[in-house]
């Protein structure tokens, strides 16, 4: 199983990605973790990744390439991967096409896990962290039980600073203009699955596995 996995912040890409790994052993390979993983090993792109980001500046798509090309050759990826965080542009998409081309190890699907981004907000800027008990909670989802046990505990429900409307909004914004093009490339190519991702853990994750066959 090799497949893109694309959704906008708070879709549950992350959660699903576990329970996908638990059952099919492959590696999820977030681009963030990747980077900084060869970075600390220093790789032959990892030094280069290094350098660029250490001047200031962004790290280029053919040095993401390149480090995507030394993780996916590690033995844990020879049956296939969970690919996160990568392509976020069309041109990255052609890129990782053409890599994964030359590796003789093509995509099989990218799957679109789908959110209204009403439900997107709600689920962002309604997090909160029980300060007495660490517990992730949402004042919008929670059971109003769990909400009630934080106070009853001596703690307060803490939102994070980033975790207000404004920059939700700008960042589900950003996200959908990158992504909407990386959306449209793979389903000219017949690789797009979009999966409803609304419901409970459970839910999403059935639909997945359907999508996935």
């Amino acid at each position: 199983m090799r497949i893109v996995l694309l959704g906008a912040p708070g879709s549950g890409k992350g959660t699903q990605a576990k329970l996908l790994i638990e059952k099919r052993r492959v590696p999820h390979i977030s681009t963030g973790d990747m980077l900084r993983a060869a970075v600390a090993s220093g790789t032959r792109f990892g030094l280069k990744a290094k350098s660029i980001m250490e001047a200031g500046n962004l790290v280029p798509d053919d040095v993401m390439l390149g480090i995507i090309a030394e993780r996916l050759a590690q033995p844990d990826a020879a049956d296939g991967f969970i690919l996160d965080g990568f392509p976020r542009t069309r041109q990255q998409a052609m890129d990782l096409e053409e890599l994964l081309d030359q590796l003789g190890a093509p995509l099989d699907a990218a799957i679109l896990m789908d959110v209204d981004f009403d439900i997107l907000m709600k689920r962002l800027t309604g997090r909160r962290t029980c300060s007495a008990t660490g517990k992730l909670l949402n004042v919008y989802f929670s059971p109003k039980a769990e909400l009630e046990a934080c106070k009853a505990a001596g703690g307060e429900l803490l939102q994070r600073d980033d975790d207000n409307e404004e920059t939700i909004a700008r960042r589900l914004d950003v996200y959908r203009e990158n992504t909407e093009p990386v959306v449209e490339y793979y389903r000219k190519r017949g690789k797009l699955r979009v999966v409803d991702a609304e419901g409970t853990v459970d839910a999403v994750s059935d639909r997945l596995k359907e999508a996935l066959g």
